[in-house]
């Protein structure tokens, strides 16, 4: 009998199931996707979502499945980053009695739970490679073995897979099956980011606004001011519709008045930094600038290097290596200073 980490208890388990939700958007890019969505939802073939965080690519599982031919069958959804590696082979196949400790009795995976309908993979570049090689086989023989069981079980599922890692990249470092990417691949649909959506923010921004309002309980329906909504215009939105919502509902909570006048993208901002007041490193302004001097002979691919290594360096030693607070001293979204540190992390330490 084999170790594992004990089983998911049921309440514990990711969320299995997906609602039908919304989407709205009236923007060239927006619609553009809905038609390739609705296009091939009617496929009963793998599809795979490529999105940035927030731009809805559970909604979007949600589409294909309820305009598919299977939306009588069941939606059933794992997100595989929020599984240990040791438990993500139990939680998609099941197991047997006995299987490993704590294996009290036979339980079905999302597989078996989702045969007739649809399975949707989230963050499935997470996946590894030894669950991969079991996931192959389901999507091409449409059998697979329960964990501590050599009794074939059949299946029919559609499994729609959803990523914002470059799967490419994966499998030329042998961190995903080449194998699986070709079948899951039967079409790639790409979500537009909010920065591309321009014609939508208003929109969107308007009902997350009025639906805040009616939570709360006013009878208003908030409107904005023109700065607010240049504002939101102008805005990058790294989180996209995700992070458009959480602003939105904020503005509206924090305002007494229905006109929304103020509109605050972080808020992990300070005070001081409300009012206009410097930042507590005063960091861009002490940067030593006879380093930065010495950049200018070199090649520019190294100068850039060795800038963004030393605006690093400084962003993190004025903040005591609270990388949150050095991604808003060099004005990044701290997914975009993560890749940074990553990338220079053994120049850093």
């Amino acid at each position: 009998m084999r170790e594992q980490t004990s089983p998911t208890r049921e309440k514990d388990r990711p969320e299995s199931h997906v609602g039908m939700g919304e989407a709205l958007g009236h923007s060239d890019a927006f619609l553009e996707f809905q038609e390739r969505l609705s296009r091939v939802a009617r496929i009963n073939r793998p599809v795979l979502l490529i999105g940035e965080r927030g731009t809805g690519k559970e909604l979007a599982a949600s589409r294909l499945h309820f305009l598919s031919t299977r939306w009588k069958g069941p939606l059933v959804a794992l997100n595989c980053s929020a599984l240990t590696p040791s438990l993500m082979e139990s939680e998609l196949f099941g197991y047997e009695k006995g299987a490993f400790t704590g294996a009290e009795q036979r339980r079905t995976g999302r597989f078996e739970a989702a045969s007739g309908g649809t399975l949707f993979l989230d963050e499935i570049g997470t996946i590894p490679v030894e669950v991969q090689e079991k996931i192959l086989r389901v999507v091409e023989y449409g059998t697979f073995e329960r964990v501590g069981s050599s009794e074939s079980v059949e299946v029919d599922v559609r499994i729609i897979a959803a990523t914002n890692a470059d799967l490419m990249v994966l499998t030329t470092e042998g961190r995903f099956k080449q194998d699986l990417l070709d079948r899951l691949s039967f079409e790639v649909l790409f979500l537009p980011p909010l920065r591309e959506r321009k014609e939508d923010i208003l929109l969107l921004a308007n009902h997350f606004a009025a639906r805040m309002a009616f939570e709360l309980g006013r009878k208003e329906i908030p409107q904005f001011s023109d700065e607010s909504i240049s504002a939101l215009e102008t805005y990058a939105w790294p989180g996209n519709v995700r992070e458009l919502k959480n602003v939105l509902e904020r503005a509206v909570y924090r305002s007494d008045s229905p006109l929304i006048t103020e509109i605050v993208f972080d808020p992990f901002r300070s005070p001081r930094e409300e009012h206009g007041l410097p930042d507590e490193a005063g960091f861009l302004a002490e940067t030593d600038t006879s380093s930065i001097d010495d950049l200018m002979n070199k090649p520019i691919r190294e100068a850039v290097r060795e800038l963004e290594i030393l605006l690093l360096k400084k962003a993190l030693e004025e903040t005591k290596f609270n990388q949150r607070k050095a991604a808003r001293i060099l004005g990044l979204t701290y997914d975009q200073f993560r890749g940074l540190y990553r990338k220079y992390r053994e120049d850093i330490t």
